[in-house]
C-alpha cells in the first residue's frame, strides 16, 4: 500500500469545468479501492457548497490558508481556504476570461501542496501526484526539498491538455518566491516567461499523459505547443495511461436521466431512449441515423470541419442531436442551422447533465471530429451507451475506438482533418447502420469494452512502482 497525495485544481463533485475534474474525482476512488491511502488537495472555491458536501474545518492550518476536509467513498479531500484568492464563483475565470491573478492563485496552491501534506500526514507520502499546470511548481519544490537524496517522496505529473500551460510574465519569479535559479532554459523559463507546466515536466520523476497516442503526438511540433523538445528530452520519463470512466454514474441499466433503461440482456430500452430524445429536441427520426454530439464548442473539437461538412451530411439520411456551449460563433452557427433545417438538427446551448446522458443513450452514433484529443471521455460514454463513435484518429480517440470491418471493431475513424474525411466516415457508418445485424455487432462489441477506472488505477500503480 502507498500513501499518495493527489493535487488538482478541480475535483468532482466539488468543482468541475471539464475532464480534469472527472479524473481527479474518480482516480483517487479507484486507488483507495485498491488499498492505497489518498489525500486529495484542492482549493476551496466560492462555488463549493460547504453544507451539502459536509465540509469540516480542521485545527491544522498552513500560512495564509485554513484547511477544510470532506470524505467521500473513502477519499479524504483537503480544501485550501483563502478568500482573496478562491472566494469566487469561477475556477479559472468568468465570462470566458481568465482571472488576471491566476499566477498568484495557482502559484499559492501549487506551493501549498507539500505544506498540507506535512501538516496532515504522520510521515512523508510515497508519491505526490500532480495534475496540469496549476500544480507544476510543487514539482520544483519537491525536487529542491529532496535534493540528491534517494528513497524519499517521488513525483508524478500528469498532462491532461498540453494546450493549457500557465504562462506568465517573469515578474512572478520574485512575487511567488520561486527563485531565479529555476528561471533557466533547463527549468521553467519559456521564451523569457514563466511556464508552470514546464516546471512540472522538468522537475517531476515521471510525466504521464491521459492516453498512449497523445504521449507520442505531443513530442512532435504540430501538437507540442512549443514544448515538444522538452518532452522528447524526457526519454523514459514520459508515458501514456488511458483515462477511465465512472461505470456507476454512466450505466444505462440504472441511469435516472433516461426515458427507459437497457442492458446487454435487453437492449430494447435504447429504442425508447431514441424516440424520447427525438421528441425532446424536435427531431424527425423516421428511420434516419441519429448522430449525437456533446461537446465544448471550440476549434479544437472540430467544429469548423462540422460546419463545412453540414450541407453534405444533411443530404444523407442522418439527424443531429447537439448539446454544448463555447465560442459564440459556433453557438450562433449551430442555432441558425437548426432553424434552417427544422426536424433534422436539434441544438441545445448550455450544459444540461440529464440531456447529455439522454443523447448518449438515444443517439445511434456519436461524432467527435477533434483536431486533437488528449483522451476524450465522450467516446467512452458513447460506447457504454451503445452509441457507435465516429471519430478522428487522434490521441485517446485512436486508442479507444477500432474501425468496424470484417466482423470486428467498435466504430468508424478518419485521419485527415477535413470535411471530406468526416463525411466518408459517416458514409461507412451509414452503410453498417442499414444492416441491422452488422450494426448490432458493432454496438455490442463497443459495450463489452472495459474502460473502468480500475484498469487505469492498475496502470498508475505500475507507474508509481517504477519510480520508487
Amino acid at each position: 500500500m502507498s500513501t499518495i497525495v493527489f493535487a488538482s485544481a478541480e475535483v468532482a463533485p466539488y468543482s468541475k469545468t471539464g475532464g480534469l475534474g472527472d479524473v481527479a474525482g474518480a482516480l483517487p476512488r479507484a486507488l483507495v479501492k485498491r488499498g492505497h491511502e489518498l489525500l486529495v488537495v484542492t482549493p476551496l472555491y466560492g462555488s463549493v457548497d460547504r453544507e451539502r458536501h459536509a465540509l469540516r474545518l480542521l485545527d491544522e492550518r498552513i500560512p495564509d490558508a485554513r484547511l477544510y476536509e470532506a470524505t467521500l467513498d473513502g477519499v479524504r479531500t483537503i480544501f485550501l481556504e483563502n478568500e482573496a484568492l478562491y472566494g469566487r464563483t469561477g475556477v479559472y475565470g468568468e465570462g470566458g476570461e481568465g482571472y488576471p491573478d491566476n499566477a498568484q492563485r495557482f502559484g499559492f496552491f501549487s506551493r501549498a501542496i507539500l505544506p498540507v501534506a506535512d501538516a496532515l500526514l504522520p510521515a512523508p507520502p510515497d508519491v505526490v501526484h500532480l495534475n496540469d499546470w496549476q500544480t507544476g511548481l510543487a514539482a520544483l519544490d519537491l525536487a529542491r526539498r529532496r535534493g540528491s537524496r534517494a528513497g524519499l517522496t517521488r513525483s508524478v505529473f500528469t498532462i491532461h491538455n498540453l494546450g493549457y500551460q500557465g504562462v506568465f510574465p517573469k515578474d512572478v519569479v520574485e512575487e511567488l518566491g520561486i527563485g531565479w535559479d529555476a528561471f533557466t532554459p533547463e527549468g521553467l523559463e519559456f521564451y523569457d516567461q514563466v511556464n508552470f507546466l514546464k516546471a512540472g515536466l522538468v522537475f517531476s520523476d515521471l510525466v504521464t499523459t491521459v492516453s498512449p497516442t497523445y504521449a507520442r503526438e505531443i513530442q512532435e511540433p504540430e501538437e507540442g505547443f512549443g514544448l515538444d523538445g522538452v518532452l522528447r528530452s524526457l526519454d523514459g520519463r514520459l508515458t501514456g495511461i488511458l483515462n477511465g470512466i465512472d461505470t456507476r454514474e454512466w450505466d444505462p441499466a440504472r441511469d435516472p436521466h433516461l426515458a427507459a433503461r437497457f442492458s446487454d440482456a435487453d437492449l430494447s430500452g435504447k429504442a425508447a431512449c431514441r424516440a424520447a430524445l427525438c421528441r425532446e429536441l424536435s427531431i424527425d427520426e423516421a428511420g434516419a441515423m441519429v448522430i449525437g454530439i456533446v461537446s465544448r464548442f471550440a476549434a479544437q473539437k472540430g467544429f469548423d470541419v462540422v460546419l463545412e461538412a453540414l450541407p453534405d451530411l444533411l443530404e444523407r439520411d442522418v439527424r443531429l442531436a447537439i448539446l454544448g456551449s463555447g465560442e459564440h460563433r459556433y453557438e450562433h452557427w449551430l442555432q441558425r442551422a437548426a432553424l434552417e433545417y427544422p426536424g433534422r438538427i436539434g441544438v441545445k446551448v448550455g450544459f444540461h447533465e440529464g440531456l447529455a446522458h439522454r443523447i448518449y443513450a438515444g443517439s445511434d452514433a456519436f461524432l467527435m471530429p477533434s483536431l486533437y484529443e488528449p483522451c476524450g471521455l465522450s467516446q467512452l460514454y458513447a460506447l457504454r451507451y451503445g452509441s457507435v463513435p465516429i471519430v478522428r484518429a487522434t490521441g485517446g480517440l485512436a486508442d479507444t475506438v477500432e474501425e468496424a470491418r470484417d466482423g470486428g471493431g467498435t466504430g468508424f475513424l478518419f485521419d485527415s482533418f477535413t470535411a471530406e474525411a468526416l463525411v466518408g466516415a459517416v458514409d461507412r457508418a451509414l452503410s453498417a447502420f442499414r444492416s441491422p445485424e452488422r450494426w448490432y455487432g458493432v454496438v455490442q462489441r463497443g459495450r463489452s469494452k472495459d474502460f473502468s477506472w480500475d484498469a487505469s488505477a492498475r496502470a498508475y500503480e505500475e507507474a508509481y512502482r517504477s519510480i520508487r
